[in-house]
């Protein structure tokens, strides 16, 4: 491999399809240049980045991080749900008649 090009993927599952796309990038990459580079934006059109977060590793980051080595490159589906208030409604009391 050259010393220019970093070895990275890039991820997104919906319910229904998990897609990975192997690639290399140049040396001062970023997430955003990956995820154009992967060819995920034409095969799922719905993704959305004023609605869909991405991540490196689990971790929150910003599509202008520059990318390393190995960086596994994650696009985030919007909740469908606020966490607190699914929380609520699972643990509420239930009424009986």
């Amino acid at each position: 491999m050259s010393a220019n090009l970093l070895e990275v993927e890039v991820v997104y599952a919906t319910p229904e399809r998990q897609a990975r796309y192997a690639l290399r990038v140049e040396q001062g990459a970023t997430v955003a240049d990956a995820i154009r580079a992967s060819g995920v934006l034409e095969v799922f059109p719905e993704i959305d980045f004023a609605r869909n977060r991405v991540g490196i590793h689990g971790n929150l980051t910003r599509s202008a991080q520059v990318l390393q080595d190995g960086d596994r490159v994650e696009i985030y589906r919007p909740l469908s749900a606020d966490p607190k208030e699914a929380r609520r409604r699972r643990t509420a009391p239930r009424r009986t008649p």
